[in-house]
């Protein structure tokens, strides 16, 4: 599929693609040999002989394998990496955190750890969170680093603060994960949010068999080793692209600087693979990944016994009261409070059918991760929004597909209209050459006809005022902590220690 999609688009000037075959690459890079730069190639091993208790960062992947450290990723797919094997449960990878964050703030940033008590921070949380991760964290960062306040908000609103746009379908491309969402003045629409589990890393791996297949010279390189991960990331940023005009045969060369070996130099030749790589994250059953969900479904929160008066309380409570109306055979209006949603006069039986359709939904795995039911979401909402899931139920989204499955949800055609005219790309994972005219291209071919007539420019914006794509969201979380309107959003120590995580349900930007 990738290939066809490459060879049935004509290049700018109108000529068709001259397909590369694999073959014809690798009987060049079969023969070729690797030239001994210097016998000595200046990387070293990480110095263990003090025996740290802990290495953080390049430190930890210039470990030598024979030394007795364990690697830990405490985040991975964009969640906490709770896992079974060492290091994976959920205390040990916020201890992890910890140590991580206090040795950056000491060491980096130079501020010592007695001396937080002066500083606040802010805590960007994916737009799909899981909200006991997100209390183990908040209550990590001010009951044991020792920061006084701490604002928590939602990635894709900070990314769009960051790029200075009032509304925008935000695109977060990661190293492993994906995630979509529709942001309109301040508020990430809940239907909208998509979270798919692939990235930068997988073109990367991608990269490597397509590679392969091409007769890749530097045989002994393995995805177990992390400074053949290193080398391969780096060809990937260096080579691969989304250019239509680039084809043919191309010869390259790269270094190879591994500690206690020589440094070597590579020449390699390489056709359309430099292209196919990055298409697979628009043709994702390219990546292979097996033995684990691409996507899922997130279920709702079942509670916290901090916080007794939450949603759940509330649903409880109202479905007694209204049976005991019923009973008593009142058919009056149920008072305001809690029974009646004050945007949209939601009633009861509505949020207990969305809830019961959502319970339907949890039994189901689905390719993207799609947020619970907001409790003021309309039943007849919640049901549409059931069978547009459905459809993809089976199935693996591509970027394209979600980006468009996600404005799709909006509530209305004027949304609708204004994520299509503003879609906003951010984080590392596409950062190819000519990108950003490759997505335009195929979202304004498989939008809905309807909305073309409608829309006038389907603008997809990479890099808002010239920033690196990679730090939009952090720029938006430092203006954010600078205005006026969120100083009442902070949460302080004291107010943590006390009501815990109910403070997040009274003071997060956005709904708890």
């Amino acid at each position: 599929m990738v290939d066809q999609a490459i060879w049935s688009k004509k290049m700018s000037n109108g000529i068709r693609r001259i397909p590369v075959l694999p073959e014809q690459a690798r009987a060049y890079n079969k023969q070729i040999r690797p030239a001994i730069l210097d016998h000595n190639s200046g990387a070293k091993w990480t110095d263990t002989s003090h025996q740290p208790e802990y290495l953080i960062g390049e430190e930890a992947l210039y470990v030598n394998p024979s030394d007795c450290y364990d690697l830990h990723y405490p985040i991975r797919r964009g969640q906490l990496n709770v896992h079974s094997g060492p290091g994976g449960s959920v205390t040990a990878i916020l201890t992890d955190l910890e140590t991580i964050w206090s040795h950056v703030i000491q060491k980096v940033l130079e501020i010592q750890l007695k001396d937080l008590k002066y500083y606040r921070c802010i805590l960007l949380v994916p737009d799909i969170y899981n909200r006991q991760h997100v209390k183990e964290m908040v209550n990590m960062i001010l009951m044991k680093i020792g920061f006084s306040g701490i604002i928590v908000h939602q990635e894709s609103v900070c990314a769009m603060y960051g790029s200075g746009l009032s509304s925008a379908c935000v695109v977060d491309i990661g190293d492993q994960k994906t995630s979509v969402s529709c942001v309109e003045d301040g508020i990430s629409h809940r239907n909208t949010r998509l979270c798919l589990t692939y990235g930068g890393s997988d073109v990367t791996r991608c990269l490597f068999w397509l590679m392969q297949r091409a007769g890749f010279p530097y045989r002994e390189c393995q995805l177990s080793n992390e400074l053949d991960c290193l080398l391969l990331q780096q060809l990937k940023e260096t080579l691969t692209h989304l250019d239509q005009d680039i084809s043919g045969l191309q010869d390259h060369e790269f270094q190879v600087r591994h500690p206690d070996s020589p440094a070597l130099l590579y020449q390699m030749r390489l056709g359309d693979e430099k292209l196919q790589a990055p298409m697979a994250l628009f043709y994702p059953a390219s990546f292979g990944i097996v033995g684990q969900k691409m996507t899922s479904l997130q279920h709702r929160s079942h509670g916290d016994p901090e916080d007794p008066h939450d949603e759940h309380y509330l649903l409880s409570t109202q479905s007694k009261q209204e049976q005991s109306a019923k009973a008593a055979g009142d058919r009056k209006a149920l008072p305001k409070s809690g029974l009646y949603d004050d945007a949209r006069g939601q009633s009861v039986d509505g949020l207990d059918r969305a809830h019961m359709q959502e319970a339907e939904l949890g039994s189901s795995q689905n390719n993207c991760m799609i947020p619970g039911n907001d409790p003021e979401e309309p039943p007849s909402a919640a049901f549409s929004r059931k069978n547009a899931m459905s459809q993809f139920e089976g199935k693996v989204l591509g970027l394209d597909k979600a980006i468009l499955h996600s404005i799709d949800c909006c509530a209305s055609d004027d949304t609708k209209k204004k994520m299509y005219s503003s879609i906003l790309v951010v984080g590392g994972g596409l950062m190819f050459h000519r990108a950003r005219q490759f997505l335009q291209h195929r979202i304004l071919n498989k939008m809905p006809p309807s909305f073309r007539r409608l829309v006038d420019n389907v603008e997809v914006v990479t890099r808002p005022k010239d920033m690196d794509p990679r730090l939009i969201a952090w720029k938006g979380g430092s203006l954010l902590a600078c205005l006026d309107t969120t100083q009442e959003l902070w949460v302080f120590q004291r107010e943590w220690h006390r009501f815990g995580i109910r403070m997040l349900r009274e003071r997060a930007a956005f709904v708890w």
